[in-house]
């Protein structure tokens, strides 16, 4: 590629805040629930870029032919990769394509067809390279190249943006747990490529889990996490995520505790360690416990029946029956992130 700039590209990053920041200087768009993509486009040249710099061309084979069908033929858009399901976004069915197979992943595309939110212009159709520029200038020259390029209710989607606190608050509270957060950006700054210049704030989740198992550390016979679960409709406790972060005085600590508490079956449902592309042997061992055990934990998104990451520890509740901590208590959807896109 013959770009300014080219991949790997770090993208801008955000820093995760308790509040909503308010002033004249932000601006505020929905978090979306998908992954981010760089897309550079120099000709017949179309590359997609993850957060992480990876190549994603791959596992989104409609968003590269949606992007070569642009009638621009260079430019540098950042944006997110989403798979809209009945009018909300499903992490999962992003998850299922980061696939070996390469006839799955084709096969998911025509079934499950992701669309792309743009929300940053870095390089106009004209080769003029923006990222030295300030977002409100940015944002301005990326409404005028989705109203020359992108097709309504097309794969490639604007994401909608406010300079109003209230409305984004509103976005907020009205989408509910379909919305990742809102991101504040500072209209007059530069895009700063890997520095954490924006400002994230992410829906505060809480849950009360049974401790149904825990694994060692790896190198030391302390706690290395704890194994959590909740009961489903039939009444099996299903393992939902791991939780760890614990102080070493705390590993030492739970080591003696727990080892007394040490019997199987510890989950009843869904148990720890199944094998995957993922797993290893060492991730495959755990102790199952007596469920009597019951911590609070925040977490940020729950999918496909579990926690997507670790979760965060808040407190032991020794007041909460195992038997309370059921699948019910689990946020349900709102009204569905992907509306905002039409707003």
């Amino acid at each position: 590629m013959t770009l300014p700039i080219n991949p790997p590209f770090p993208p801008m990053e955000a820093e995760l805040v308790d509040e909503i920041p308010e002033g004249k200087k932000w601006q505020y768009e929905p978090k979306w629930d998908g992954f981010r993509c760089l897309v550079f486009r120099d000709g017949e040249q179309v590359k997609l870029q993850s957060k992480s710099g990876q190549p994603l061309e791959r596992y989104f084979p409609e968003i590269l032919d949606a992007f070569r069908q642009l009638k621009a033929s260079k430019f540098i858009i950042d944006g997110e990769i989403a798979i809209p399901i009945e009018g909300k976004f499903s992490f999962d069915d992003l998850l299922q394509r980061i696939h070996p197979a390469q006839s799955r992943v084709l096969k998911l595309a025509r079934e499950t067809p992701a669309v792309f939110i743009a929300f940053d212009l870095l390089m106009e159709a004209d080769g003029t390279l923006l990222t030295g520029q300030p977002l409100r200038l940015r944002r301005k020259r990326l409404e005028r190249f989705a109203r020359a390029q992108f097709q309504r209710g097309g794969s490639i989607r604007l994401s909608p943006v406010t300079t109003d606190a209230s409305v984004a608050k509103r976005w907020f509270s009205r989408v509910g747990p379909d919305l990742d957060g809102i991101v504040a950006k500072q209209i007059d700054f530069p895009y700063a490529s890997g520095k954490r210049a924006m400002q994230k704030v992410k829906r505060a989740r809480t849950a009360d889990c049974v401790v149904g198992g825990f694994r060692y550390a790896e190198k030391a016979k302390v706690v290395g996490s704890l194994l959590l679960g909740l009961y489903n409709d039939a009444g099996q406790l299903d393992h939902v995520g791991f939780c760890s972060g614990l102080t070493a005085a705390e590993r030492k600590r739970l080591v003696v505790q727990l080892e007394d508490l040490i019997e199987p079956p510890g989950f009843t449902g869904r148990a720890p360690g199944g094998l995957s592309r993922w797993s290893t042997k060492r991730s495959m061992e755990w102790e199952p416990l007596r469920t009597q055990l019951v911590v609070e934990v925040s977490y940020d998104h729950f999918t496909g029946g579990r926690f997507r990451h670790g979760t965060r520890l808040l407190r032991w509740r020794p007041d909460k029956a195992p038997s309370q901590c059921r699948m019910d208590q689990i946020e349900t959807t709102g009204a569905g992130s992907l509306a905002l896109l039409a707003a």
